[in-house]
């Protein structure tokens, strides 16, 4: 097995991004020359330290992408009574729902998944997304 790449931070998003989405609480990795923390929590997102020969500033956490639940048409959160999208970047909440995926007459909401700021929309509007695809990118809040 090959060690993990302490200054790629894509590896890291990549590693936060998938124990948050198993439910697990973080990784502790220590090596002779540095170390790497996950530290997820519902209320922050996913916290990440570095020592040792990292970069630095790469102790900051990397913004996170939200996907597509599954294939359907995008459509974002629209303005109350308005065919206006929310203007970004805005504040949201883990369980806020920034988006919907339309498939026929069936609206599934997309929520946040975590705090933070939504800072990017990634898709057009009524766009057709695929499962996984990127849809709104979120940074945290220092």
């Amino acid at each position: 097995m090959s060690a993990i790449d302490f200054t790629d931070l894509t590896t890291i998003a990549f590693l936060a991004d998938a124990l948050t989405a198993a439910g697990v609480d973080g990784l502790e990795i220590s090596r002779p020359d540095g170390n790497l923390r996950i530290v997820v929590s519902k209320e922050a997102g996913a916290q990440i330290s570095l020592t040792g020969n990292a970069q630095p500033g790469l102790a900051v956490t990397p913004a996170t992408t939200v996907k597509a639940p599954m294939a359907g048409h995008f459509y974002p959160l629209h303005t109350s009574g308005s065919d206006e999208v929310e203007r970004l970047p805005r504040t949201v909440t883990g369980e806020d729902v920034i988006g919907f995926i339309r498939i026929d007459s069936v609206l599934l909401p997309i929520l946040a998944g975590r705090s933070g700021l939504l800072t990017k929309l990634l898709v057009e509007p009524d766009a057709l997304t695929g499962f996984g695809d990127p849809l709104f990118e979120i940074e945290p809040i220092s």
